[in-house]
């Protein structure tokens, strides 16, 4: 699930970052960087977490307790958080959960706003 919760937020991101009018390629680079980063996403699980339900709870255990190398520029428990989300976000697309899906993007979205860079 991961794999395919990672592929359905990086076009999230990308598809949000054109609609806020950003043209320059490195420029959609660097910020899709941000939002999809390891770290960003550990964060937005963590916000995320007291509103989740115990299905929602179990696909985040499950997608974090996941065995997988992680890049040596990450520890190994934000990675696995990172995953976790990831999971999190293929379990909603698969189970056509499409609103769940948004609000959680639209925390995302809003970490963006308010720190200017998520």
């Amino acid at each position: 699930m991961a794999y395919l919760g990672d592929a359905v937020y990086e076009l999230w991101v990308r598809r949000h970052l054109l609609e806020t009018g950003m043209v320059k390629v490195k420029e959609l680079h660097k910020a899709a960087v941000k939002y999809v980063c390891a770290d960003t996403q550990a964060r937005l699980l963590r916000q995320l977490t007291p509103d989740l339900d115990e299905k929602e709870s179990q696909i985040v255990l499950r997608g974090r307790n996941a065995n997988g190398n992680h890049p040596k520029r990450v520890d190994v428990i934000t990675y696995r958080h990172a995953t976790a989300f990831e999971a999190l976000v293929g379990y909603w697309y698969l189970s056509g959960q499409k609103q769940r899906m948004e609000w959680a993007f639209q925390q995302a979205a809003n970490m963006g706003t308010e720190e200017g860079d998520p």
